[in-house]
């Protein structure tokens, strides 16, 4: 398998520190809000990249991260007049609806910042006493970047182009312009933890992943991934200080997915030009927006567009009318035992799970694989179609092939009696409609329906109680 490492900026086959074993880290969200489809993109990739690792017969350690303590979360929490706790808690809960939607698998591990502190202040202890940080006067902690010579190597920028673009915001107190902090010292109102070097404070976002990373997977990785707008500044300071903090690589592979633009620009919060998945899926479904996600290759830009969400919905269509036609065949057939030329056949249809799986194992290209599963399918409904006389043998291996690949991708594993992601909360909202209508305060009734109108659910009371669909 060959993957594109960002730090080469070349294909290079892929080869773990332990044989059979990968340890991989990817950054997940900062749980300040839901989160958008441009967020979504790196979740998707880098989750089916870890399943398509044990699909091919790796032991895999992922560890995605959630950021719970951050000026973003401290911010909402002040705005809400609440703990940032409660912020937090809120969002990585409904980190995980949505995430379920789009058929992303929980990681190995799901580290908080607020829950590996120890960690975190244990490596910048380490980066202080070993002069690569600092305490300034004003007690935040910053990392002496030029006293790491390979600063730069991922973003492929020497250090004199990336210190022309470096300032010195109001309030830091750096030695350098080019220097980042990895601790910050605290500020009345905010959450503040305890330091052997006597800076009460919170840590920088850029070593809580450092951090996380070392305690969960070890002092080098395999793979560390994430979007494309991390490279710099997040990631190149997650080198710099892991690699002056233990002495030795950090990560061996960096992979990075391009980014989700509309109208051709950056989709991102900041610019407000964004869409939550919970709001697209409203419209087009969780697992329509996956298929959107694998149609192009992970690195290539991708436009956001309800035409391209359409064509998706509409290709995921055609997979599981064909699904549902082999399994109706299925149930009519007889014949256990195949025939010459299905034998001949399957045989053939096997070509296209090496086409599928040489399309993976080329730096995970999706979209070739989607194809391999379209021609697949294809094949498999003009034989049919053909073969109206087909054993169940035959049927029933063509049906695994095709479930075992489009399962590798996770779609089309849906059946018609799914749970719903939402359906605990839309079953809390009905019994509080009911409540509201029984106490006759039918404009709380009515706003509660619109609430479930705004989630894409219609209702209808019936003598059986009121019974709910997702439109």
């Amino acid at each position: 398998m060959k993957l594109y490492n960002t730090l080469t900026r070349q294909k290079e086959e892929f080869v773990p520190i332990t044989p059979g074993e990968v340890k991989m880290y990817s950054c997940g969200p900062t749980v300040y809000n839901y989160f958008h489809v441009g967020n979504a993109r790196p979740f998707i990739i880098f989750d089916l990249l870890r399943c398509y690792l044990e699909y091919r017969g790796y032991k895999v350690k992922f560890v995605q991260n959630f950021t719970d303590i951050d000026d973003k979360v401290i911010n909402k929490a002040n705005e809400e007049g609440v703990d940032f706790n409660t912020i937090a808690e809120r969002y990585i809960k409904e980190y995980y609806v949505d995430a379920q939607g789009l058929g992303v698998k929980k990681a190995s591990v799901h580290p908080r910042a607020t829950e590996t502190m120890d960690a975190i202040i244990d490596i910048v202890e380490r980066l202080i006493e070993n002069g690569h940080a600092y305490v300034a006067e004003n007690g935040d902690v910053y990392f002496r970047t030029k006293s790491f010579p390979e600063y730069g190597k991922l973003c492929h920028q020497p250090m004199e182009e990336l210190q022309a673009g470096a300032r010195i915001s109001v309030g830091e107190v750096k030695e350098d312009p080019m220097d980042f902090a990895v601790w910050k010292a605290a500020k009345p109102g905010e959450p503040a933890w305890d330091t052997p070097w006597g800076s009460k404070g919170r840590p920088g976002w850029h070593i809580e992943c450092s951090a996380m990373a070392n305690k969960y997977l070890g002092k080098t990785i395999d793979i560390h991934s994430g979007g494309l707008d991390l490279i710099f500044p997040h990631h190149e300071n997650e080198i710099a200080q892991s690699e002056c903090a233990n002495g030795c690589t950090f990560a061996h592979y960096w992979l990075h997915n391009g980014f989700l633009t509309i109208d051709n620009e950056k989709m991102s919060k900041s610019k407000g030009n964004f869409f939550m998945v919970r709001d697209a899926a409203k419209q087009f479904g969780y697992e329509t927006i996956r298929m959107f996600m694998l149609s192009a290759h992970y690195r290539t830009p991708l436009n956001y567009s309800a035409e391209s969400l359409e064509m998706n919905k509409a290709s995921l269509a055609r997979l599981y009318e064909a699904r549902n036609n082999m399994e109706f065949r299925i149930e009519k057939a007889s014949g256990d035992t195949m025939t010459a030329e299905e034998t001949e056949k399957l045989e053939a249809l096997g070509g296209y799970k090496q086409k599928f799986i040489d399309a993976m194992d080329d730096d995970l290209n999706t979209a070739d694989a989607l194809s391999a599963i379209f021609e697949l399918t294809r094949e498999i409904n003009a034989y049919n179609g053909a073969h109206q006389d087909a054993t169940r043998a035959f049927l029933t291996a063509a049906h695994d092939l095709f479930m075992e690949l489009t399962g590798v991708l996770n779609l089309v594993q849906k059946r018609d009696d799914a749970v719903d992601p939402d359906a605990e909360k839309i079953e809390e909202l009905i019994a509080q409609r009911a409540a509201a209508k029984k106490a006759k305060d039918f404009a709380e009734a009515d706003r509660i329906r619109g609430v479930l109108a705004d989630m894409g659910v219609t209702i209808k009371d019936t003598r059986q109680g009121t019974q709910w669909s997702r439109s």
